[in-house]
């Protein structure tokens, strides 16, 4: 079982930036992370995704070169630095684990979710 909290969401202006974090509890050993969000009236969408050890990232076209997912598995946390934000980036922000390898997009391969937290661009 792996627990999972989201910190580090609020209001921004267009072209700033936030730190997303998501702490883990439980077995964290061994597991893929990723970051997911769903905004208002959307269906959830893939972010980023991370290995275990951080060597490999996966990212969604609609955030390469704005977002970057790191982890320290030391602290059990994973980040989620977002730069250059627009509007279009405004949703409830979601980390995900599961205890699989090779990296994927789909929701339905994580196990275990956080509870979301908000992020607002204003324009």
């Amino acid at each position: 079982q792996v627990q999972l909290v989201e910190s580090g969401g609020g209001l921004v202006q267009a072209g700033g930036s936030l730190k997303l974090s998501c702490a883990g509890s439980g077995r964290t050993f061994s597991t893929r992370m990723g970051w997911f969000r769903q905004a208002p009236g959307k269906e959830r969408e893939f972010v980023a995704a991370i290995s275990w050890t951080g060597g490999t990232t996966y990212y969604a076209d609609s955030v390469k070169g704005r977002f970057t997912i790191s982890r320290s598995n030391a602290r059990n946390t994973v980040y989620l630095q977002m730069n250059s934000l627009t509007p279009e980036d405004t949703a409830i922000y979601y980390c995900a684990a599961d205890y699989g390898i090779a990296l994927s997009p789909r929701e339905r391969i994580y196990d275990y979710w956080g509870q979301g937290t908000q992020v607002t661009v204003s324009s």
